[in-house]
């Protein structure tokens, strides 16, 4: 039996009380495999999922949906060493990254 996360949706439905991320720019930091990612990211306007791990990375470009291909992008690094621009982004979440 595969490992599921949030089987009740209690996880996306705080979040979705706590930020409504339609048609937002979101960074994500700490993004894994992109767990949390698929929870809202057809609701943002674009998502940048950042996480340190190159497996999980590589696990969350492999899942990506064809029809969120043009708004989500992930990439490895450590969020501190990355250069991103400044208010280039509506929300930032972090889930599970403290």
């Amino acid at each position: 039996m595969p490992w599921t996360r949030d089987p009740d949706g209690v996880e996306a439905r705080a979040l979705a009380e706590a930020a409504d991320l339609q048609g937002r720019r979101v960074l994500e930091v700490g993004c894994g495999d992109g767990r949390l990612t698929w929870t809202y990211a057809s609701r943002a306007a674009s998502v940048l999922g950042v996480d340190p791990s190159e497996e999980s990375v590589a696990a969350a470009r492999a899942a990506l949906p064809p029809e969120l291909a043009g708004r989500v992008r992930f990439v490895a690094a450590d969020i501190q060493e990355l250069e991103l621009p400044p208010a280039g982004f509506d929300v930032a979440l972090l889930s599970w990254s403290l």
